[in-house]
């Protein structure tokens, strides 16, 4: 019967400390399908035009489609922020020239880099794709590795912050060059969770600025601020990543863990004690 009322009384420990991990599990999806989605309409939210460099790249937010017209051979550029967890897909379709117009076959290829201008590996995906002579139109994708909140400065491994999407035609001919298409761009995310957690955050996500002189107002710059050393920095993109909360999945998994091995102790200390009480009787009595 002591054995039962402790066991039970463990049990009811564990159910008190694993309801709020349960509850903040619960709550976690809700948090992260409240990010405000984009709305199809409004031209903030559906840009039409792209870059044609780093620093005139066209700011995009995840999960709106961007379109823009050009000439073949032109470097298109976005930009769009990623927070930690979350692993960017980045898909676009160009829509070719006429086939009659074109000399030959056309390779097509997506590239995306970091804050740091750092290229990023994709995970998987058709980054580059040739379209043949008679295709209308070219399909590219690339899935990035999980950003995570922290990182060495050796590593290249992908941070919170600004994100770079390059889109060109390689190895075209004279005949196909300024021939007029037309592309689409989208990024969405895959939330991944406590499982790419790692044990250490960035000051500040990366997002790229330049130097301003001593009176921003001349320069047009609206954003803009003061570092450790007095000079002024304008940033080059008005998109933020939502800031990582402390929450994380890794907060139930590690409460369940904490409840098993204090009902393993407890189970483990009933079987060392023993069933009933020692005998008091003096030796010899």
């Amino acid at each position: 019967m002591r054995i039962r009322r402790v066991l039970s009384t463990a049990a009811l420990l564990a159910g008190a400390v694993a309801a709020p991990a349960l509850l903040g599990a619960a709550a976690s999806p809700a948090l992260a399908d409240s990010t405000p989605s984009a709305s199809p309409s409004g031209d903030d939210s559906t840009p039409t035009e792209a870059g044609t460099s780093f620093r005139t790249a066209t700011e995009i937010e995840q999960g709106v489609q961007a379109t823009a017209g050009a000439s073949t051979g032109d470097y298109l550029y976005w930009q769009f922020p990623a927070d930690a967890g979350q692993r960017p897909t980045v898909k676009a379709t160009v829509k070719l020239p006429e086939a009659s117009r074109r000399a030959g076959a056309e390779t097509w290829q997506i590239d995306v880099y970091d804050g740091l201008r750092r290229r990023q590996a994709c995970q998987y995906g058709a980054q580059t794709r040739t379209a043949g002579a008679d295709a209308s139109s070219v399909e590219l994708s690339c899935t990035l590795r999980t950003v995570r909140a922290w990182s060495e400065t050796w590593a290249n491994d992908p941070l919170p912050g600004t994100y770079y999407v390059r889109l060109t035609a390689t190895g075209l001919g004279a005949a196909d060059l300024g021939l007029p298409m037309s592309t689409q761009l989208q990024v969405d995310s895959k939330d991944i969770g406590g499982s790419a957690a790692v044990d250490g955050s960035l000051a500040k996500p990366l997002v790229p600025g330049i130097a301003t002189a001593e009176n921003p107002e001349k320069d047009g710059s609206d954003d803009v601020t003061d570092d450790s050393s007095g000079s002024k920095t304008a940033t080059l993109s008005s998109l933020r990543p939502d800031t990582s909360g402390w929450w994380s999945d890794r907060w139930v998994w590690t409460g369940i863990g904490g409840i098993l091995a204090a009902l393993a102790g407890i189970w483990g200390y009933s079987l060392t004690r023993g069933r009933g009480r020692p005998s008091r009787i003096p030796p010899g009595a």
